[in-house]
């Protein structure tokens, strides 16, 4: 079983209108929301691929309860921490100018208390007892450690689980101090984690993913290294097509497989998540379809 971990979920929500007016008022026309953060696009997309996963996130109010009620609704098995406030909104301003990017305005999310931490720890360590993967993605709320991914690393290596990253900053340095056997970065967060830490401490990673944009995916696993990439004629967002590469190469390592289709349904995964509208998720049909589309190179 893949555990999951997304420690501040978020609705996404994408909010349509003709342009943005500094200053004045703007009427949004449509809007979409999807239930959001790294850990839950890794969670979906596994359950899609028909892997067994568990979410486990900190939920706050309202919107925690709708996260957790629309990623049920998914048939993900979802658990974790009810902490007080409100989960966070992440809305993405999408308008009808030309050569408009994306706005992105973020809530914080809630504040976890003293103790807080402390209740999600030993929930997770109760979880790790069905888990031969764990994948913990994204920010964590404010008031958690500085080196709250580190003690979660430390847990899951005491109970002989495979640890899998994609996280950033400080979480990332300190997480780094413990043996990481997955970690993906994009390429600007790897020269970062290097600049900042030195090549050396992504030695003893095990599986090394790096992502370049259309550029396609740099894997070293076991050491072996491999590139692969897939070109698509049309994309409609690539939002969560990262999160979903994880969600690949996860299940992927699970199942035991080679490099060369550890890094197919990475990429496979990634790609079908630019092919719908639906934020940060995939479906099953497009990755089977795009698999024999992914090129290796040399």
């Amino acid at each position: 079983m893949i555990l999951t971990v997304c420690p501040n979920p978020a609705i996404d929500t994408f909010a349509y209108l003709p342009k943005i007016k500094l200053g004045k008022s703007n009427r949004i026309v449509r809007i979409q929301e999807f239930p959001g953060g790294k850990g839950i696009h890794v969670a979906l997309a596994i359950k899609e691929l028909e892997g067994e996963v568990e979410l486990v996130g900190v939920w706050a109010g309202s919107a925690g309860e709708w996260i957790k009620s629309s990623c049920a609704d998914f048939g993900l098995k979802v658990s974790g921490l009810d902490v007080k406030g409100n989960s966070r909104k992440c809305f993405t301003f999408i308008t009808d100018e030309e050569n408009s990017d994306h706005t992105e305005i973020l809530e914080p999310g809630p504040k976890l208390a003293q103790d807080d931490f402390q209740s999600f720890k030993a929930h997770f360590k109760r979880s790790l007892a069905k888990a031969n993967i764990v994948c913990i993605s994204g920010s964590w709320p404010l008031g958690s450690p500085k080196d709250a991914c580190q003690q979660l690393v430390r847990l899951a290596n005491e109970q002989h689980v495979k640890v899998f990253l994609d996280c950033t900053g400080v979480q990332l340095e300190n997480a780094l101090k413990e043996k990481v056997f997955g970690l993906h970065l994009n390429e600007s967060e790897y020269q970062e984690t290097i600049k900042t830490l030195g090549a050396e401490a992504l030695e003893d990673v095990v599986c090394l993913a790096l992502t370049k944009g259309k550029e396609g995916l740099d894997l070293r696993y076991r050491q072996e290294f491999i590139s692969a990439k897939l070109t698509l004629d049309d994309v409609i967002s690539t939002v969560g097509s990262g999160d979903c590469l994880t969600a690949g190469l996860c299940y992927a390592i699970a199942k035991e497989m080679k490099i060369q289709d550890v890094a197919k349904f990475g990429v496979a995964c990634g790609a079908a998540n630019c092919l719908r509208e639906d934020l940060g998720m995939l479906y099953k049909s497009d990755v089977g379809r795009l698999l024999e589309q992914v090129e290796f190179k040399n």
